[in-house]
């Protein structure tokens, strides 16, 4: 009887290139920890072509691999310029889950 079973590796970075699909994927590593986006970024980045990605982003491969490394610390206009470049953006939303107190409130002012 022929095996049914895939490669995991190439059926998600096939999936991770549609940026809804993408999307949900960083939200939920995010939501584990800092170390778990900063893989599932590096997926996202490898399913549309690591070199590609770090060209268009404005770094070097290298750089881009050791950014997205578990021991990265990407600084913002480098995380921001590769979301961008696989179609994805930054969002700050408030925290749903219960427990969690919200802190003053919202003006006008800058802060």
């Amino acid at each position: 009887m022929p095996s049914r079973t895939r490669e995991y590796r190439p059926w998600l970075l096939g999936r991770l290139g549609n940026p809804d699909l993408a999307a949900a994927y960083l939200n939920e590593a995010m939501a584990d920890s800092p170390e778990m986006f900063l893989k599932a970024l590096r997926n996202v980045a490898q399913a549309q072509e690591m070199a590609k990605v770090a060209k268009k982003a404005g770094v070097r491969r290298e750089s881009l691999y050791r950014t997205l490394s578990k021991n990265g610390n990407p600084r913002l206009n480098t995380l921001s310029s590769i979301l961008q470049v696989v179609g994805l953006r930054i969002s700050i939303q408030p925290d749903p889950r219960p427990g969690k107190k919200r802190q003053g409130h919202a003006t006008s002012r800058a802060v």
